[in-house]
């Protein structure tokens, strides 16, 4: 369900490519190898003979629990992917993104300072990248990830120039 608030009508909204599943996707699993790492020390003890815990329940209990929510982030990351959005109006961009926790993001084009463009390895071997504009509130986080290069270059240049048209006005 979505409220006129948070999705105004007559907006068309361009999603992010559906490739920016698997960088989320590669993200969560390095964290959780790392988190795996660091529960399986314990254990590593316990084989060696110099430390006599954890309880076998507790053994079985974490690996099923990191499964549970491996199942649950296997299905919540790609629609969480699919409800970014991000619309250009003819006074400032519209951005978009949750499923449960619903936002929307306005950012006239004559506040923005300067927009930037980066993309980490994963992103880059996919041909992905993150377009961050900059504004004088130090609270706002407007950022559209997952955008095609191709993409994320001709927005990068759209709204500097709009941001520029606008800061003239001032």
């Amino acid at each position: 369900m979505h409220s006129g608030a948070i999705d105004p009508p007559g907006i068309t909204w361009l999603r992010v490519s559906p490739k920016y599943v698997t960088v989320r996707l590669a993200g969560w699993a390095l964290g959780n190898l790392l988190l795996l790492a660091v529960l399986a020390l314990p254990l590593v003890f316990v084989q060696a003979g110099w430390w006599h815990w954890p309880p076998l329940w507790l053994a079985v209990a974490v690996p099923a629990g990191m499964l549970v929510l491996a199942l649950w982030r296997l299905v919540l990351i790609p629609r969480q992917v699919r409800a970014i959005g991000y619309a250009e109006r003819d006074d400032d961009l519209l951005i978009r993104r949750g499923i449960f926790f619903q936002r929307t993001l306005v950012v006239p084009y004559g506040r923005m300072q300067y927009v930037d463009i980066g993309a980490g390895p994963v992103e880059r071997a996919l041909g992905l990248c993150t377009l961050k504009l900059h504004t004088a509130s130090a609270g706002t986080d407007a950022e559209i990830a997952g955008l095609p290069d191709e993409e994320g270059a001709r927005l990068r240049e759209q709204l500097s120039a709009r941001g520029e048209a606008r800061l003239a006005g001032l």
